[in-house]
């Protein structure tokens, strides 16, 4: 049995959209360079079949890769969730105790995070360190290089 993913309404867009971009440009792209290599005669000593052939096998097993996720995703219904704790589609303003910066993020499922865009994973070491903290709250989060980063809540919305 597949595994559900959840995704928010624009992120499994952007998935849909992406994998219609693989089926309807990328694989007839590379089904004519087969055909193209094809025309150049001898198969056993073509390189270029064999890499297009090579690239066709992996954009279909991208494809049924995706295709797989889209049928078991769920979509996150955000007016069922608690404003009052952080959760996943929670938008956190936070300050740093150490530094005394003030950083927002938003926490998104695994496959949307951009940290570019501040979106963090809700499977990172943050992520999961400030799930069901409320406003005020001190979180202390350890890190892959194994400090502790010390946040305080100051905001929590959607």
């Amino acid at each position: 049995m597949a595994q559900t993913q959840y995704f928010t309404e624009e992120g499994l867009k952007k998935l849909k959209d992406e994998l219609l971009q693989l089926i309807t440009v990328e694989r007839p792209r590379i089904s004519g360079q087969i055909a193209e290599a094809r025309d150049k005669g001898d198969l056993s000593e073509n390189a270029e079949y064999d890499a297009a052939k090579e690239a066709q096998g992996l954009l279909e097993l991208r494809i049924s890769q995706m295709q797989e996720i889209v049928r078991n995703a769920k979509i996150i219904d955000e007016s069922k969730l608690d404003n009052g704790k952080i959760l996943i589609l929670s938008k956190v303003a936070l300050k740093n105790i150490l530094t005394g910066a003030n950083l927002t993020y938003t926490i998104v499922p695994q496959n949307e995070a951009d940290i570019k865009q501040g979106k963090i994973s809700v499977e990172s070491p943050i992520g999961k360190g400030l799930l069901g903290k409320k406003v005020g709250d001190l979180a202390e989060i350890s890190v892959p290089s194994g400090a502790v980063m010390k946040f305080e809540i100051l905001e929590i919305s959607r």
